[in-house]
């Protein structure tokens, strides 16, 4: 891939929060988007993210309520709940990699997976809105072991949202 096809899937890649119902996602298209996960770098290669993939309506409903109830979500071909493995974290840093690498972590892994959902022709909107605690008790997530960190709806585009503006480079890069 040139540079320039890179930046243009980065400009095409939007946050879509309205989806098709009941077109699934091709098994092969699912899976690479897990891979692109899993290829995602980590903080000392501990590879601290977990990924709890939803198809089914009940606990995509679950998710919903969860999340403050944005429906869109229920919408989703299906729904994957990006989480930290707390023992694989503490195990490389201790607590800092309990408090900090994981989360850098998670946000690779669910960066790439909106990437690859673009370059499949897919649509995906990252949410980090939801009662941590909710999601795990409705889910039956071990809470010992796993953190979700958010929730991510995968499927096919119902709509076509403009394109948001960003902020100009000068007003987000100082060099030193």
């Amino acid at each position: 891939m040139e540079i320039d096809e890179f930046i243009s899937l980065l400009k095409a890649r939007k946050s879509i929060r309205r989806f098709k119902r009941r077109k699934p996602i091709p098994a092969q298209a699912e899976q690479l988007l897990l891979e692109a996960a899993r290829l995602a770098p980590s903080a000392g290669n501990q590879q601290t993210w977990h990924f709890f993939v939803i198809k089914d309506d009940l606990l995509k409903d679950i998710a919903v309520k969860a999340a403050y109830g944005q429906g869109f979500i229920g919408q989703a071909s299906l729904v994957i709940v990006v989480a930290v493995d707390k023992e694989r974290a503490f195990s490389g840093y201790g607590r800092r990699g309990l408090d900090l690498y994981c989360l850098q972590d998670t946000a690779a892994a669910i960066e790439n997976m909106l990437l690859a959902a673009a370059a499949l022709g897919l649509a995906a909107c990252w949410v980090g809105a939801f009662d941590e605690r909710e999601l795990e008790l409705g889910l039956d997530i071990d809470s010992r072991r796993y953190r979700p960190v958010a929730i991510l709806p995968v499927g096919y585009a119902d709509e076509a949202p403009a394109h948001r503006s960003r902020l100009p480079l000068d007003r987000v890069t100082t060099y030193l």
